[in-house]
């Protein structure tokens, strides 16, 4: 399967710069897979398109302020972008700067342009594709809490007025590093009309890492290896699960990430049966030819060209049919990416 098939054109004026307001005021796309239907709708009537009895699951991770501003002992300027944890001190990281290699010392700052905090990383492994892995000399979420910020795709260019709004109003385990963005649109509001109508949640963990960052650069989609992130999926879920399908209710993931979750968690057996508890890694790679286990509907943005979140849905709604989408929503004008528009697939 070529990547070269996951791509498209967009306008750059569609690529959603910043949040609209309120929250749940953007647009739904509502894609019928089994009629092959596309209708209009705005996300505010997300009640009134599922069902009682149906499931929402959604990634409760939340986004750390993972851009630290740094400098070398020559004086040299640094960027660490932090991705995933070994333990409070030791991180796997994006660090950008010329010659970080094993061995460098990175003196963290409050800003580009600030103080030294007086915290400082060692390069103790230098990995491809700019990873790192460093040791802090104290524990660093406390102190990206401080001075860190918010790690806002390269493709949005505004600032961002509040850090709030590149989380989820139900965000809670920090350790992302980027948002689970289809939650962005949810509102309490919007949750408790859900919870109203007999629409049931629950929560799920993915923090989300570096492939949300990187294109597809193989030729061909099953050569590229996805990197690993961290899931969980706990007990209660399961029985949510369970009771949702047993009652007829469909299972609906809020965001490609937590689709992750479910499928890791599914493993191979039966689809009615086969939900275990999960906690550890995960490199599950979805793409078409993927049989899915758990999902029955997915809530989820508008990704990237050769992306492997655009091959995701792609496998779920059947690559002819995102591709239709994806030229409706270009010609309808609908707002794209992490602060864009959303769409439902039943």
């Amino acid at each position: 399967m070529r990547t070269a098939d996951f791509d498209y054109h967009l306008p750059l004026e569609l690529i959603a710069q910043t949040p609209i307001e309120p929250r749940d005021a953007s647009r739904l796309m509502v894609v019928d897979r089994r009629s092959g239907e596309i209708a209009h709708r705005q996300f505010s009537e997300l009640p009134d398109l599922l069902r009682a009895g149906d499931l929402l699951v959604y990634n409760e991770s939340r986004v750390i302020p993972a851009r630290l501003a740094a400098r070398k002992a020559t004086g040299g300027k640094a960027e660490i972008l932090l991705l995933r944890p070994h333990d409070p001190t030791t991180w796997e990281a994006l660090v950008g700067g010329r010659s970080v290699r094993p061995g460098t010392r990175l003196e963290l700052l409050t800003n580009p342009t600030g103080r030294p905090t007086g915290a400082v990383a060692e390069v103790i492994e230098e990995r491809t594709g700019g990873l790192r892995v460093l040791r802090f000399d104290q524990p660093v979420l406390p102190l990206a809490e401080q001075v860190g910020a918010a790690p806002l795709p390269p493709y949005i260019h505004v600032p961002l007025q509040d850090r709030e709004r590149y989380q989820t109003v139900y965000a809670h385990t920090p350790g992302s590093a980027a948002a689970p963005t289809a939650g962005l649109h949810f509102t309490p509001a919007l949750l408790q009309r859900l919870d109203a109508q007999g629409i049931r949640s629950a929560f799920v963990t993915l923090h989300v890492g570096l492939d949300t960052f990187q294109p597809v650069t193989e030729e061909h989609v099953e050569e590229h290896e996805i990197h690993t992130e961290y899931a969980q999926l706990a007990p209660q879920v399961v029985a949510a699960i369970r009771d949702a399908r047993a009652s007829g209710g469909r299972v609906a993931a809020v965001g490609t990430t937590s689709v992750r979750v479910l499928e890791s968690a599914a493993g191979n057996g039966d689809p009615d049966a086969a939900v275990r508890p999960y906690d550890g890694p995960t490199k599950l790679f979805i793409y078409p030819g993927y049989r899915f286990r758990v999902v029955d509907a997915l809530v989820t943005n508008f990704h990237l060209p050769r992306s492997t979140l655009l091959m995701l849905v792609s496998a779920f709604a059947g690559k002819e049919l995102i591709e239709r989408a994806y030229a409706e929503a270009i010609q309808e004008r609908y707002r794209f990416y992490s602060f864009g528009d959303a769409m439902l697939i039943l």
